[in-house]
């Protein structure tokens, strides 16, 4: 039996995983390529194996790098089960449709053919088969999975994979608990091969009781300065949870009630499905939900659909907070936010979840003294804060705590989705302190278990 690192490897984008016993062919994710000089040509390049040889797919979490090559891999012929939570099928839908005009305007600027359109979208849809956490899956009578939650985002799983005497763990991506919302991650025992996600595997994040406080205080000298709060997120989690938090602090009296505009589309969509999923939600939020309480919804908080209204957002002074994705700052509303703001001292610009090398996210996240936006060099006098804390990964404490939990031994550990340097300290933590023979994955490597 062999695993193909066709994304994933050696960079934090790009999931995609080809698993081969030799009777049958099946993939876990498949993502876009994001940020980097290579990603485009990535992305439209044929994939490294027969998509019409595919048996099935497994999908870890609706995040486009794991499912937003999914439609290309239909197009090119494959037409088998794409196993996954109900709210990952449901994500799944609304996100690769708005990948559709993302991924046209890239094919328009290299003059390529768009990648898929919305007809592969629907066929990719019907494809999904949805199941519970902890439910077996029988695709083939040799083969059982398991969906464990991975506490990363709405519906997100750790694969566990038997196949005949071996068992796999595909972690996916693990969660940063505790997040509103949110059930904590769970703890698997036994395997014999893990394909573990290093995102923050070189460092921790600050402790979750303060990211809150510095939340509440990042707010307070945006108010004093009248000025504007820039928070790039991603449609779903992360800016839901910050609403969430936003409704604490308000509610508490903590901050002042000012203006909180959620301009886009893609997150009015995304949080009408979180309601439909109040059985994922930790107990705090479902306690919330009994009381009557709707955490999405407050005083000031406008969800803003039309391009009409997301201009209109200039006329309202200082002091407010926009939040709008995309949340490296690769496309969507944030990057007019960013044109029109990022030049003005009063701005601050709020980092919360990783940047991926290439991205505008990360140039500001450096700290650059100016950046690109739509051909236009723009001076960055705004104040750039990062709350790590908010972030849906788990850092390099969480990390090991997760492994610690399985049983010894442990055949081998694979190493994925995180920046080499990242990688590569993790790997010397767990040799050094779990005793387990731990390896990184090169890109489009095969390897035998």
């Amino acid at each position: 039996m062999t695993i193909k690192f066709c994304g994933g490897a050696e960079r934090v984008t790009g999931s995609n995983y080809l698993i081969d016993t030799g009777k049958i062919k099946f993939l876990v994710d498949s993502g876009l390529f994001q940020g980097g000089n290579d990603a485009d040509k990535l992305n439209w390049a044929d994939f490294p194996y027969n998509p019409e040889e595919i048996n099935f797919v497994i999908i870890t979490h609706s995040h486009i790098d794991h499912i937003g090559r999914l439609p290309f891999l239909v197009k090119k012929g494959f037409n088998g089960k794409i196993y996954s939570t109900e709210p990952t099928k449901e994500f799944a839908k609304i996100f690769l449709e708005d990948n559709c005009n993302i991924l046209a305007d890239i094919a328009s600027r290299l003059q390529l053919e768009p990648l898929y359109n919305l007809g592969d979208v629907e066929k990719t849809i019907n494809l999904f088969e949805t199941h519970d956490y902890y439910k077996e899956i029988k695709p083939r009578k040799d083969i059982s999975i398991k969906l464990y939650d991975a506490g990363h985002i709405l519906g997100s799983a750790i694969i566990e994979i038997k196949i005949g005497k071996e068992t796999i763990v595909f972690s996916g991506d693990l969660g940063n608990p505790p997040v509103p919302i949110l059930k904590d991650t769970d703890f698997l025992t036994k395997a014999d091969y893990i394909i573990m996600e290093s995102t923050y595997g070189n460092r921790n994040h600050e402790p979750f009781q303060e990211r809150k406080t510095k939340l509440e205080r990042i707010i307070e000298d945006v108010i004093n300065k009248k000025g504007t709060l820039l928070i790039p997120a991603f449609a779903m989690e992360r800016t839901q949870e910050i609403i969430y938090e936003l409704d604490d602090l308000i509610e508490n009296g903590r901050i002042a009630q000012i203006p909180v505009y959620v301009d886009s589309p893609l997150a009015l969509k995304a949080t009408e499905i979180y309601k439909k999923f109040p059985e994922y939600f930790d107990e705090e939020a479902r306690t919330l939900l009994k009381s009557g309480k709707d955490f999405f919804k407050f005083p000031y908080l406008k969800f803003v659909d039309s391009v009409q209204e997301s201009k209109e957002i200039d006329r309202t002074p200082g002091p407010k907070i926009i939040i709008a994705g995309s949340g490296m700052s690769t496309g969507g509303r944030i990057l007019y936010h960013e044109k029109r703001y990022l030049s003005d001292e009063s701005t601050t610009l709020l980092i919360i979840g990783f940047q991926v090398k290439g991205t505008l996210g990360r140039d500001l996240q450096e700290g650059q003294a100016a950046v690109e936006i739509f051909g236009e060099n723009i001076p960055v006098k705004a104040k750039i804060e990062l709350i790590n804390s908010y972030s849906a990964h788990a850092d390099q404490v969480r990390l090991m705590y997760w492994l610690s939990k399985f049983q010894k031994p442990i055949k081998k550990i694979f190493l994925i989705h995180g920046e080499i340097k990242n990688s590569e300290i993790l790997l010397h933590k767990i040799e050094a302190e779990e005793g387990i023979n731990t390896y990184i994955p090169k890109y489009l490597e095969t390897v035998e278990i």
